[in-house]
């Protein structure tokens, strides 16, 4: 750079015009294209032709004046450029002193002609005409200002910045949810026609009211994210390698799409499913879920029926006080079973369903009294057979140690013998019977085998010679 002009500015040497006119050049064709872009992108063209309310329409009101201010200031940048490349080539390739001080104003001085900052309304927006701010009018000098072509540059990035954010974010937006929302309407709408089928109606079922719900959330859901796609978008720490204008607008915006209430939308509808392929399984297995309970019933009823025939044979045979009641035929499960089958065809699969689950479990609990009451009043007979094999086994031993004929032993087998073999048998004086002749044995001395009896030892007394 050369000395210094009028005291107020270094003047640019010949080479520093040229070089600052070549990066102006070069911003302005980055500028060029980042508006351009900015024009053509598919969510500016989206937010232009979309009834927008809330945060959204707001800030898109901001971002179109700044659209509109951004061609002005770029018209005039490119004004400024154009005069100042003109003034390089009429001073030709010696440019004198003068010529360089003007072309140095023209590039680095505050001589570019723009809307001022005071002409921009709330938000970024210009007021519209009778709403200027108080204190100015369409002739004050605070709605104009002047600024140098780098500080036009900063300024138009600055804004740029600003409406790509809000631009690429309502993008962002309407590429995620809309369609998913479509999807999951799509799927409220066959899982309520399967959920009619079953008779899983709003205002008869909750299912039904709850899918009925989840139809109306996802309509006003779907609302709200095509009028106002930035209440959906939660916007992330700024990045330090934006650099406005000259870096486009960005496919992927700075933030998230916020998806809590469709997530939510989506984790209802899944519950809902469930309990309508449920009641479908229900439809499809519910003939042969009958059949498998009333057979149960009949295999409970057969055993308490084994029990009272087994209870009145003990009390007929065995003296005992102990012997328990066994009740009645399950009347009650079998009047819920036939309540059942009414539902069944009646096609009430929700009111069967209700009602199978508990009927199957209290059918398996009624079979388990059953059993249980069949062991309980078989236990007399079961002891009194079990002493009668007690008896002959320790016979058999008595016999073994060729004690049979002793008259003592003899004596207690018979007296066992009588009373086990006597009805009504007294299990009590039985047990105690039985006991004594098991004593008798024990006591008996343990039997010798005889010395004819005894095997050779060595070889010689099987006829071996040493």
């Amino acid at each position: 750079m050369s000395a210094s002009h009028g005291g107020s500015r270094r003047v640019l040497s010949r080479e520093g015009v040229d070089r600052a006119l070549e990066r102006l050049g070069t911003e302005h064709d980055s500028v060029q294209a980042g508006l351009l872009a900015l024009q053509d992108h598919p969510g500016r063209r989206l937010l232009e032709g979309a009834s927008l309310s809330g945060a959204t329409a707001h800030r898109w009101s901001g971002a179109e004046r700044r659209i509109a201010l951004l061609w002005s200031y770029f018209g005039a940048y490119q004004e400024a450029l154009r005069a100042a490349r003109t003034l390089r080539e009429r001073a030709g390739r010696r440019p004198n002193q003068n010529a360089l001080a003007e072309l140095t104003e023209l590039l680095e001085g505050d001589g570019v002609t723009v809307p001022g900052e005071a002409a921009v309304g709330a938000g970024g927006a210009y007021p519209e005409p009778g709403a200027l701010p108080a204190g100015l009018t369409s002739g004050s000098a605070q709605l104009s200002e002047k600024l140098s072509l780098t500080g036009l540059t900063d300024r138009m990035n600055a804004w740029y910045t600003e409406v790509a954010a809000v631009v690429s974010a309502a993008d962002t937006v309407w590429s995620a949810l809309p369609s998913r929302i479509d999807l999951l309407v799509a799927e409220v709408g066959r899982v309520r026609a399967q959920a009619d089928a079953v008779g899983m109606l709003p205002g008869r079922h909750p299912v039904g009211d709850g899918l009925e719900q989840l139809s109306t959330d996802l309509e006003g859901l779907r609302t709200e994210v095509r009028c106002d796609p930035l209440a959906f978008f939660v916007a992330g720490a700024p990045s330090h390698n934006r650099a406005g204008v000259t870096a486009r607008v960005s496919p992927r915006p700075e933030g998230h799409v916020e998806t809590s209430r469709f997530d939510r939308a989506a984790r209802e509808l899944e519950d809902l499913r469930r309990e309508v392929d449920s009641l479908h399984r229900l439809r499809e297995e519910s003939e042969e879920r009958l059949t498998a309970l009333g057979e149960l019933l009949r295999h409970a009823d057969t055993e308490l029926a084994e029990a009272r025939r087994i209870r009145g044979e003990v009390l007929a045979r065995i003296i005992a006080s102990d012997v328990p009641a066994v009740p009645g035929p399950p009347l009650a499960l079998y009047d819920r079973l036939q309540a059942a089958e009414q539902y069944r065809r009646g096609a009430r699969w929700d009111l069967l369903g209700q009602l199978l689950d508990t009927l199957e479990q209290d059918a398996e609990d009624e079979l388990r009294r059953a059993r249980g009451a069949l062991a309980s009043v078989r236990a007399p007979l079961a002891l009194r057979d079990e002493l009668r094999g007690r008896l002959d086994a320790y016979k058999a031993k008595a016999g073994s140690r060729g004690a049979i004929e002793d008259p003592e032993l003899a004596e207690a087998y018979q007296q066992a013998r009588r009373v086990l073999w006597t009805a009504p048998c007294d299990l009590h004086t039985a047990e105690q019977a039985v006991r004594r002749y098991q004593e008798l044995i024990t006591r008996l001395p343990a039997p010798t085998a005889p010395s004819g009896d005894r095997t050779p030892r060595d070889g010689a007394s099987r006829g071996m010679t040493p």
